[in-house]
């Protein structure tokens, strides 16, 4: 059995059985394995084994970046992912923070290069005619290092909801882990196909999508997502597994449902942060299964969402996995639900998700000792995730640390009013966050994304909060912002940090705003 991803790409060498598909072409897992060793051998000439042998990776989800992928697994290297929606000097400080010594980019990303400093960088694109010739010129692969378990495959960028992006040091144990946990859990095997539509320089194309395929020996689809292409990429390569973060479930169900939507060979859609309603509506719709877990880049907190699981949750933890009082040190109290299914004691029962065995496959944030220190405290691991969790184990989400509200003295947070919120099915997307009280505190802002076609009256709206038993009058939204999109991390994860930067009046949208017994249309002061 394959301990690195070296061995189980070379253990890829040899079938003729497809690879990998894209548009009207497609390879065999002999002659992508070929053309990544090749690859290898190029970048392995071009770079300086005295520095560090990090090589960035700045393309699209195509061939070539999965070549990418199984030439640096193949040639001992780590591939530092770079986010193809970072802008300017804040690409270059990507780069500089992972020691790059070689940056690759391909045609339709070059451009983001253009006028910026990146000292000691070599920058190669792999569609020129120059690169080619580095390929065929290039001598056999003799790999920088023989890599084990615990050796550095990747360098993936956190999401950056709560702030700059970190590195994490993804070793080969933990891509192979997570991908061989999958093929043994769906039964996935080298007839099927898997539909790569997450961005592959972030951890979920990554641990849920690409080590999955190499692990099955399946075919790869790599894509751009679309929701309005999804099915038909589908039908025509004969998906059966796909992969997802964030709001894609959303995206596709916000598309008019059409009768023969079932009629398609998808069997499994796996990833994180469905809600539950996307979950059971993507499965009926699409006929397939839908299995959603918690997921992070540093993969020291591991949930599974078992049979069973109530509403709401999202599974059960790991050994050590549990929610502490980051102020007290001491494990939160059971939580406790009162007869509407509502949180009785939300200020007790909720705190912050760790692993307390210490970091798991967790090894740091690469030349970010602060930030690393900071998840790595009193020998526990804390994820920054708010949660709480029930008497029998199950675990319910909170949000993040920065979610927390002070509202007419009551201690709220955003993810249940969220799930809440999407309960109203013309609501396609939401998002909950604090905005300052005129006086003390916090007040309740929610931000809106409707299904495509839909309306929400003012009437409507409060109807629908009035007859939420669960739902506490201090939870209802004091300004309701119906938006035509919310922005995103290129790992469709909602960026609250801008929402909140906008305040509660966002230009040019008009709002609703609460007083202390009902919504009022309000027209922002530059209209």
């Amino acid at each position: 059995m394959a301990e690195t991803l070296q061995q189980l790409i070379r253990a890829r060498a040899d079938l003729d059985t497809v690879a990998v598909r894209y548009g009207d072409a497609s390879w065999t897992w002999r002659e992508h394995v070929a053309a990544a060793r090749d690859h290898a051998a190029a970048v392995i000439a071009a770079t300086d084994p005295a520095r560090p042998m990090h090589v960035g990776v700045l393309m699209g989800n195509t061939p070539e970046m999965l070549t990418a992928l199984a030439a640096a697994a193949l040639g001992g290297y780590v591939l530092c992912g770079i986010n193809t929606t970072r802008r300017g000097e804040a690409i270059a400080r990507d780069v500089g923070r992972v020691d790059c010594q070689l940056l690759l980019t391909d045609p339709e990303h070059r451009h983001l290069l253009d006028g910026l400093d990146l000292p000691g960088v070599v920058v190669l694109d792999v569609g020129t005619g120059e690169w080619a010739r580095r390929v065929s010129e290039a001598p056999a692969l003799v790999p920088h290092r023989e890599v084990v378990p615990d050796d550095t495959f990747m360098m993936i960028f956190t999401s950056g909801t709560s702030g700059e992006p970190k590195a994490v040091e993804v070793p080969h144990a933990m891509v192979l882990f997570a991908g061989s946990a999958l093929v043994q859990k769906y039964g996935l095997d080298g007839s099927d196909v898997c539909y790569l539509a997450m961005p592959l320089f972030h951890s979920n194309a990554v641990y849920a999508g690409w080590s999955v395929a190499v692990g099955a020996g399946a075919a790869m689809v790599p894509a751009a997502f679309s929701a309005s292409r999804f099915l038909p990429d589908v039908r025509r390569h004969g998906v059966t597994y796909m992969n997802y973060v964030g709001k894609p479930l959303a995206y596709i169900l916000a598309t008019a449902e059409q009768p023969d939507d079932h009629d398609n060979t998808l069997r499994i859609a796996f990833g994180n942060e469905a809600a539950d309603r996307d979950i059971d509506e993507f499965g009926r719709r699409f006929g397939c299964a839908v299995w959603d877990g918690f997921g992070s880049t540093e993969t020291a907190v591991i949930i599974t969402r078992p049979d069973g699981c109530p509403a709401g949750s999202i599974g059960q933890g790991f050994p050590g996995v549990a929610v502490y009082d980051p102020e007290t040190l001491t494990e939160c109290a059971v939580a406790r639900f009162d007869e509407s299914g509502a949180l009785a004691n939300a200020d007790e029962a909720t705190g912050e998700l760790v692993n307390t065995s210490g970091s798991g496959l967790f090894r740091g944030y690469y030349n970010d000792p602060g930030a690393t220190d900071q998840r790595l405290r009193h020998g526990m691991y804390w994820s920054g995730d708010l949660a709480y969790r029930d008497a029998e184990g199950w675990i319910y989400l909170a949000g993040r640390t920065g979610d927390w509200m002070r509202v007419d003295g009551e201690n709220l947070t955003t993810a249940p009013i969220e799930r809440i919120l999407l309960r109203l099915n013309v609501i396609s997307r939401v998002a909950v966050y604090p905005v300052p009280d005129e006086y003390v505190g916090d007040q309740v802002m929610a931000a809106l994304v409707l299904r495509d076609g839909a309306t929400l009256t003012l009437e409507e709206f409060e109807a629908f909060l009035s007859a939420q038993r669960d739902m506490s009058p201090k939870a209802w939204p004091r300004y309701v912002w119906i938006a035509d999109d919310l922005p995103t991390t290129a790992t469709n994860k909602i960026l609250k940090r801008e929402l909140v930067a906008r305040g509660v009046d966002p230009a040019g949208r008009v709002l609703w705003r609460r007083d202390r017994t009902r919504y009022g249309a309000v027209v922002p002061a530059d209209h």
